[in-house]
């Protein structure tokens, strides 16, 4: 018996054009002015409607089912993508759908050697984490008023860049980008340490700086909850086949 698709994503008749125009009430298509494009991102326009460009969402379903099969693929093998999106409309999103999915997640700001220098990044956790630990066991009430206060400032510094790395003990698998226009250089760190880019790429971005482009508004917090909706279910998907999986194996 074959198994069954992760991705849930109809490939044709009324439950794909059903998808569509949810996909277009969500302003998943709208994308920039035309005197924004990027040439390469041509392919994926459909048309032009009051001097803005309209993505084509069938290339958009077409692209999202690639990038979706590698999630899923990643999950299967234990391995967690990280996701960043740092707009300001991104950040809660962010937050609530990595905290779902158990990702780890940048949605402060990008910290420049992220990836080609998590040794750093990882000692900053570390201090983060014995900071939390020491402060919960009473330790700081060795230390003045002003001292406490101050390493509490610092704390909270170092959750705001940190925090949502926790669950990253080593480099990940991929990165998922929301924001490439704000965050390239998450894309350019993870090209260097051949870690495959995941992102929403619109009207005004190069496509080839993602691995998995998908064609999508990344200023609408519509469009990116659409797409984290879909993203999430797929790895909820393959967490529950990756566990009936390991079940098998332990019957075995």
């Amino acid at each position: 018996m074959a198994k069954k698709s992760i991705v849930d994503l109809p490939k044709e008749g009324k439950a794909f054009e059903d998808l569509v125009e949810e996909m277009t009430k969500a302003g998943v298509g709208f994308g920039h002015r035309t005197s924004k494009l990027h040439p390469k991102m041509e392919p994926y326009i459909l048309g032009i409607k009051s001097t803005v460009h309209i993505i084509n969402l069938e290339k958009t379903v077409e692209e999202l089912r690639k990038a979706l099969a590698f999630i899923g693929e990643l999950i299967l093998q234990n391995k967690l993508p990280l996701l960043a999106g740092t707009k300001v409309q991104f950040r809660e999103l962010v937050e609530e759908i990595a905290k779902a999915c158990q990702l780890p997640y940048v949605n402060q700001r990008w910290i420049g050697g992220t990836l080609t220098n998590f040794s750093v990044i990882t000692e900053r956790i570390k201090r983060l984490e014995k900071m939390e630990e020491e402060e919960q066991k009473g330790e700081w009430e060795k230390y003045s008023k002003k001292e406490r206060i101050a390493l509490n400032n610092e704390r909270k510094k170092l959750e705001g860049k940190f925090g949502g790395l926790r669950k990253m003990k080593n480099l990940p698998a991929a990165v998922f980008i929301l924001d490439l226009d704000k965050n390239a250089l998450a894309a350019r760190e993870a090209r260097k340490k051949g870690i495959k880019v995941i992102a929403l790429v619109d009207t005004n971005i190069n496509p080839e700086l993602a691995d998995y482009p998908i064609p999508a508004s990344d200023d609408a917090i519509s469009s990116a909850r659409f797409i984290l909706d879909q993203v999430q279910k797929t790895i909820k998907a393959a967490q529950v086949q990756a566990l009936s999986e390991e079940v098998k194996e332990q019957k075995k």
